[in-house]
């Protein structure tokens, strides 16, 4: 009798470890099913994906921001661009628009952009000596290329912002999110300029109805280079608003050139109302 039933044991005992092995599979596919049909690239694009951009598709519909900065030779030149370029790459749809003050594009700017992992466009030209005294407004012929370059190869089908990224500053990657549902002009506040920890619009109601300040108030934006952006088709709807060198004081180029496009009474402030800062700035004017 116990013959029978060992012999009986010892034939049913690898089917039975069979079954068991195929349901231990089974359940470890039910585990892993929601996943099953990324691939390699899109799972690490799920992962280094910036939070609140969205999939590859809901990227390509959002406006690009085209970031200004003007540059000139000095020791710490290349340190303050790969600076920007750190935090420009991690922005989705971004173009920068780097120019040099100087006859030629240089080869150490050249060699920069064209590693620096961030699409670009590299325009160069040379402030006349006259107008480099202390005193005088600094980057307007490197700005008002930039905006030559925008009418010339944007146009109306083109969504995008226009920001003035000076490569002494530093900004937060929120900035760029607020950014860009700018519809004509929007307003930010700013940190370490004009002698105060920080300067920004005041808002009542949605709306800007002043300055807080340390430098002259009575401006009528008085707000940092870097403190606005630009809706694209209101660059492209003004094409003979630039940053103008005559007549204008130093600090005042940002007002001369809003005063061009935009009231006071129709810009769009972010950050939460203008309560925070998303950018520090580093110029004293």
């Amino acid at each position: 009798m116990k013959s029978v039933f060992f012999s009986r044991f010892f034939i049913l005992l690898p089917w039975a470890l069979i079954v068991i092995i195929m349901i231990d599979i089974d359940s470890k596919k039910a585990i892993r099913a929601p996943g099953a049909g990324r691939t390699g690239k899109a799972q690490r694009a799920a992962r280094t994906r910036a939070p609140g951009t969205g999939g590859p598709q809901n990227q390509t519909a959002l406006p690009v921001i085209h970031a200004v900065t003007p540059t000139y030779t000095r020791p710490v030149q290349k340190a303050e661009l790969t600076r920007l370029a750190q935090a420009f790459r991690q922005v989705p749809r971004f173009h920068w628009i780097v120019v040099e003050d100087s006859a030629t594009r240089t080869e150490l700017v050249a060699r920069f952009l064209a590693r620096c992992g961030v699409p670009y466009t590299h325009l160069n030209i040379f402030t006349p000596r006259r107008f480099k005294r202390t005193g005088m407004p600094r980057a307007t012929e490197q700005r008002n290329v930039a905006l030559t370059w925008l009418r010339q190869h944007r146009d109306k089908r083109d969504a995008g912002v226009v920001f003035f990224a000076d490569d002494d500053n530093t900004y937060s990657l929120e900035l760029f999110e607020e950014m860009r549902s700018t519809r004509g002009v929007s307003v930010w506040p700013v940190g370490f300029v004009g002698g105060r920890a920080y300067e920004r619009p005041l808002v009542s109601g949605g709306k800007v109805v002043g300055w807080y300040t340390g430098w002259r108030p009575d401006r009528p934006f008085a707000t940092d280079m870097a403190g606005f952006a630009v809706n694209l088709q209101v660059i492209l709807a003004n094409p003979r608003a630039q940053f103008k060198r005559r007549g204008s004081q130093p600090g005042m180029q940002e007002s001369d050139f809003l005063k061009q496009i935009t009231k006071v009474t129709e810009l769009e402030p972010k950050a939460n109302n203008c309560t925070q800062i998303f950018h520090q700035s580093i110029i004293n004017k």
